[in-house]
């Protein structure tokens, strides 16, 4: 026998292998779990062999014993197909617990975790716990963290107490609400994940603009800012100028409508003259 011909047997039946324990993943989902085709395809195609399904059962129950929906555990494992290997006790239930302990209502632990299913690979102690007592301390309610924490899983992401905590003190500082602060969590909350020494950049760049701190539109205009690259930032100056905007001109429209600058560069155009009003259009549904 070849050395050749011995090496392609070989590989031929190690694919083989590979594509029977493929699809047992496959049939398992479905039959044994009711996953849809397309949701047991996604998990197969990414966790190609299922060593211990005893272990993925126990993850699986878990979940629905946790008030689960097919939904979002069909969700969770196709994002994060290794949860079905995962260890319960140890991977996935220090997680629940948290919420749990916290007074989470089971719809909306699932609902965060449907929002973010990284949410499980991260530290019960050292990140979900401590950053959901911070936002506690910000929001107040359950019902106010799980609203922002739906819309943005970054929150467990972050060590709040070196990104969020500064920057709402230093924004707090500069003469802001605390509940226009509240308001935008809820609708731009990786803003305040911001570096805090960007965040204190980007103040002062609309402090050189004039603006009045005391002004609605303040931290409005500190948003718009932190949303553009300083070379779009210059390139947008240079669109004004060039549709007849004078410096007075510019500065006039940032402080009126300052998220107009956050257009695009087609929409600027349809101004035909300087003293064309913005109207309210672009006025932050939160400012």
């Amino acid at each position: 026998m070849s050395t050749k011909w011995f090496v392609l047997v070989w590989r031929e039946k190690l694919i083989g292998v590979r594509i029977a324990v493929s699809v047992r993943v496959l049939d398992y989902l479905i039959n044994q779990h009711q996953f849809s085709p397309e949701a047991a395809l996604k998990a197969s195609s990414a966790f190609t062999y299922l060593r211990n399904p005893e272990k993925a059962d126990s993850v699986l129950s878990f979940f629905k014993e946790c008030g689960f929906s097919q939904t979002h555990i069909e969700h969770v494992v196709k994002r994060i197909p290794k949860v079905l290997s995962a260890k319960l006790a140890v991977t996935i239930k220090p997680k629940i617990k948290i919420f749990q302990d916290l007074g989470f209502a089971p719809d909306d632990i699932a609902e965060i975790v449907y929002g973010d299913p990284w949410i499980l690979t991260r530290s019960a102690g050292n990140q979900i716990g401590p950053s959901i007592l911070v936002l506690k301390s910000i929001l107040g309610s359950n019902e106010d963290i799980v609203r922002v924490l739906k819309s943005s899983g970054w929150f467990l992401k972050h060590d709040l107490d070196k990104t969020m905590m500064p920057n709402i003190e230093f924004l707090m500082h500069c003469e802001i609400s605390s509940s226009q602060i509240v308001k935008y969590l809820f609708n731009f909350p990786r803003f305040f994940l911001h570096k805090p020494e960007s965040i204190q950049a980007f103040v002062k760049t609309v402090d050189g603009m004039g603006f009045d701190r005391k002004s609605k539109m303040f931290l409005s205009a500190i948003r718009t800012v932190s949303s553009m690259s300083e070379e779009n930032w210059e390139l947008k100056l240079e669109l004004f100028r060039s549709l007849g905007f004078s410096e007075k001109d510019i500065l006039d429209v940032f402080r009126r409508v300052p998220q107009v600058f956050a257009i695009s560069e087609r929409k600027i155009k349809e101004v035909k003259t300087p003293s064309t009003s913005f109207g309210d259009s672009g006025k932050e549904k939160c400012a």
